[in-house]
């Protein structure tokens, strides 16, 4: 069995810096929010509570979460400029907090708030995919992978395990990589199964291009964990490449 692994193939500013660092002229009275501020901040409030997020486009769902973290200024500028960089909302919430540092007018706070945000989508993700069936939660399964790894800047391997009802009873991050290749160990994959008394796996990684088609290392990693999970009695249902959009099952594929 193979012991190497196989490959899929400025200057930020600082933590400390305000939330203030290009802040929008508001004149203030006695330190009381402006009431044309306070107005739209409870328009968008109330139209979030009435209609959900269905009833509110990205910067304005954008401006909600900036509220708490700016809340005597106007954020609507803030929340344009967050989505000119990183495209939509998913996009400015998982951005690496270096990215985000770069960003004039962001500061602690503001990444507190978005990463606060991401972690709960992460969780709530999660927790509709865990201990469940995956054949019967399919469609969460994906949604969990896009939100944990789509947006994502480098590669990342993860293995779901799954008992021999095909429940999902672990999701662990192999290996972390860089924008185009992660090492992977199929060893240390089958071993972990063993010692979860995992009877399948799920493979799973992201491809930071967007691009969801395998490469050449990625089939020939494939080859190697079935090769050695097969020998163990144990069962590769599926390989996941996540793109930005869209996945690629390598079941579906006929590449199993």
């Amino acid at each position: 069995m193979a012991h190497q692994p196989f490959s899929f193939g400025e200057r930020p500013q600082s933590l400390f810096d305000t939330d203030e660092a290009m802040p929008v002229p508001v004149k203030q009275e006695k330190g009381r929010l402006p009431s044309y501020i306070k107005d739209h901040r409870k328009r968008l409030r109330d139209r979030f509570m009435s209609g959900g997020a269905a009833a509110l486009p990205d910067y304005e769902m954008l401006e909600l979460v900036l509220f708490r973290a700016i809340p005597r200024q106007d954020v609507k500028p803030l929340a344009r400029r967050l989505l000119d960089r990183f495209g939509d909302f998913n996009g400015v919430i998982s951005a690496p907090i270096v990215r985000l540092q770069e960003q004039a007018g962001v500061g602690p706070s503001v990444i507190t708030e978005l990463k606060i945000v991401e972690a709960a989508a992460h969780r709530l993700a999660r927790s509709r995919v865990m201990q469940r069936h995956v054949i019967s939660s399919w469609d969460s399964l994906i949604d969990y992978c896009h939100t944990t790894m789509a947006h994502r800047e480098t590669e990342q391997f993860r293995v779901l395990y799954l008992d021999k009802k095909n429940v999902l009873v672990a999701d662990e991050e192999q290996a972390k990589g860089t924008v185009d290749h992660v090492p992977v160990y199929p060893r240390e994959v089958v071993k972990r199964a063993l010692e979860l008394n995992a009877s399948a796996l799920i493979l799973v990684h992201n491809h930071p291009s967007g691009d969801p088609t395998p490469s050449d290392s990625d089939m020939q990693m494939t080859r190697q964990v079935e090769h050695a999970a097969t020998a163990l009695g144990i069962t590769l249902h599926d390989h996941l490449v996540i793109g930005k959009s869209d996945e690629l099952s390598f079941r579906a594929q006929g590449f199993l």
